[in-house]
């Protein structure tokens, strides 16, 4: 083996923890997809469910989390955990070693690698982009939000569990 395959054999044995992080108020299936195919790349995927005092969440912290994990109950080196402080704060406690991101279009893109040299600059950590499937491409949580307030049906953009958890908050309200 040369040493340039050495060193990518090294690199790759060392990104078996991938953070996935973001608010999922709600978790839709394109969040699910990305997190599916993450699970074939990394030996442990921890979803990382934000608090996030800039948003107006639906559902709480815990709540949001176990609709992630009955979400991604099939997938069983997928962790969910609530994340209060900074994500690269999480992210070395959790030992990962790579923050992992969906990308959905340029928007997206934009934001995420801002944030992404923030968190190489003050962690050292790295974030990789996926691009969603160009099918959930659409899907947001805030697109869902805007479809239930208006009474659509959302049963194609989230996991059942998700829908039905809607649907009671939106019955209770």
């Amino acid at each position: 083996m040369d040493g340039n395959n050495a060193e990518k054999q090294y690199k790759l044995e060392n990104m078996s923890i991938a953070i996935c992080s973001g608010t999922f108020d709600p978790i839709t299936l394109g969040h699910c997809d990305v997190i599916a195919r993450a699970s074939q790349i990394f030996s442990r995927v921890i979803v990382a469910v934000a608090q996030n005092a800039s948003k107006n969440t639906w559902f709480d912290l815990e709540t949001r989390c176990e609709l992630a994990r009955v979400a991604l109950k099939d997938f069983s080196h997928v962790e969910v955990k609530p994340v209060k402080g900074l994500l690269v704060d999480f992210a070395k406690q959790q030992q990962a070693q790579v923050i992992l991101k969906g990308i959905r279009n340029l928007q997206d893109y934009t934001y995420e690698d801002a944030m992404s040299m923030v968190n190489r600059k003050i962690a050292g950590i790295e974030t990789l982009f996926l691009p969603t499937d160009p099918q959930l491409a659409h899907i947001s949580s805030s697109m869902v939000k805007e479809l239930t307030l208006h009474g659509a049906d959302i049963t194609e953009f989230v996991p059942a569990n998700v829908a039905q958890a809607i649907s009671q908050l939106r019955a209770e309200s």
